[in-house]
C-alpha cells in the first residue's frame, strides 16, 4: 500500500463520520503533520500519515514530541487498521 492510498483511506474515514480533513504543508516549518482532522465532536487533531513500510524523520519527530508537550491532539497511522482503530477510539 502505498502513502497516497493511506493518506485517501484516511480522508474517507474522516469525512465518513462527518469531519473534514485539510492537507497541511508549511513552507517556513519542514516535518509539521501531513493532515488536520477536524472531528464532529469539536476535536482538531494532527495527523502524520505514513506507508506501512515508510519511516518517519527525524523532524517528524520532533514535531510529534512538540505536540504532546504542548497537549496537542497528534496521531502517526501507518495503515488502515490503525485508520480505522483511532477512528473507532475517538466515536466511542
Amino acid at each position: 500500500m502505498l502513502e497516497k492510498e493511506v493518506e485517501h483511506y484516511f480522508d474517507w474515514v474522516v469525512q465518513r463520520s462527518g469531519g473534514r480533513t485539510y492537507k497541511f504543508k508549511s513552507p517556513s516549518q519542514r516535518g509539521v503533520a501531513d493532515r488536520i482532522a477536524c472531528l464532529p465532536n469539536g476535536a482538531t487533531w494532527f495527523v502524520e500519515l505514513k506507508a506501512p513500510h515508510g519511516r518517519r524523520s527525524k523532524l517528524q519527530g520532533l514535531f510529534a514530541e512538540e505536540m504532546r508537550r504542548t497537549q496537542q491532539q497528534y496521531a502517526c497511522l501507518w495503515n488502515k487498521t490503525e485508520i480505522d482503530q483511532w477512528i473507532s477510539t475517538l466515536q466511542n
